[in-house]
């Protein structure tokens, strides 16, 4: 298969081209700090933040690296500039993209973007995997399935169901994985911020009322690669619905440290925007796939089931 991931300088991404490459895919791949494993037969065409994916990034770019032996060449595209977003799926001509591209407060990466990605994709003919997320919904329901309608409360929210509006008007056999907070050997935002809690270099607090369903970063990826041709919604998260309060626990006993040092506070009373409570029901999805979808008590206390096969940033 040949693989687009747009996006892939992310923790999400580069997961994606790992177990892609180990599967012998030609992959067309995200880059930033640290580039994809690869052989040295395969060309990998990355595209990459201007900053590292934890921080703000201002765009999202691509460059086209050959072999390790041969040196990086690059080429830079601006996800939000449809012309080029178009130029690039033409050259590469993958048979599968997946847009894993995240930039939480940039509605025009997020729902622009994917509309230039899908339009890429029809006009290519490419199948797509759209990378959506539980922050379409309210929270207001007991918990989602796949047929759930989007019912977003905050502008990220909004962004994600607009992208998925444009993805199902312009390929209408691509695959929409929704998805929720994703955790992966320390890799992660969420990760980042409890040990800066616990060690006292950030400030902030846990909500205790704040629900979601963590995934693991290894788990999601395999999934996507499973649904890459099975049209329609997927929901793909965690077995465990759990409080941020309790996933930060986990995490600072994981990495050894404190969790009694981590502040808590309750979104309900912060006047915070966003969703208190969101369960994603993966049941149908699950069904489809071979991938187990792990939750976070398990992922998170087994450490032998937590390593990542790439370093820390």
């Amino acid at each position: 298969m040949k693989l687009l991931v747009i996006g892939g300088s992310g923790l999400l991404g580069r997961e994606i081209v790992r177990q892609a490459e180990l599967a012998d895919h030609r992959v067309t791949a995200t880059f930033h700090h640290h580039r994809p494993a690869k052989r040295a037969d395969l060309q990998v065409t990355a595209t990459f933040h201007h900053h590292r994916p934890a921080e703000s990034a201002d765009r999202e770019v691509a460059a086209t690296f050959h072999d390790r032996q041969a040196g990086a060449r690059g080429r830079r595209i601006d996800i939000r500039d449809r012309a080029a977003v178009a130029g690039l799926v033409a050259e590469v001509g993958p048979e599968v993209i997946v847009n894993a591209a995240y930039q939480q407060a940039d509605w025009v990466t997020t729902a622009d973007g994917g509309m230039h990605v899908a339009a890429a994709a029809a006009r290519a003919g490419a199948r797509l995997v759209h990378v959506s997320s539980d922050a379409i919904f309210s929270g207001r329901a007991d918990c989602y399935d796949e047929t759930a309608r989007p019912d977003p409360i905050t502008p990220y929210g909004a962004a994600k169901a607009a992208a998925e509006v444009a993805v199902r008007g312009l390929v209408a056999d691509a695959a929409i994985v929704r998805t929720s907070l994703i955790i992966g050997g320390g890799e992660s935002v969420t990760e980042r911020h409890v040990r800066g809690l616990a060690t006292g270099e950030r400030e902030g607090a846990l909500f205790t009322d704040d629900i979601r369903c963590p995934v693991h970063v290894g788990d999601l990826a395999a999934a996507i690669l499973e649904l890459t041709a099975e049209p329609g919604v997927h929901h793909v998260a965690g077995a465990d619905a759990i409080s941020r309060h309790e996933l930060g626990v986990l995490i600072a006993r994981r990495d050894g440290l404190d969790e009694t040092a981590l502040p808590t506070a309750s979104r309900a009373r912060s006047g915070l925007p966003g969703a208190l409570a969101v369960r994603l029901d993966c049941e149908a999805t699950q069904s489809r796939l071979t991938t187990r979808l792990r939750g976070a008590r398990e992922f998170l206390t087994t450490p032998e089931q937590d390593r990542m096969p790439f370093g820390r940033s």
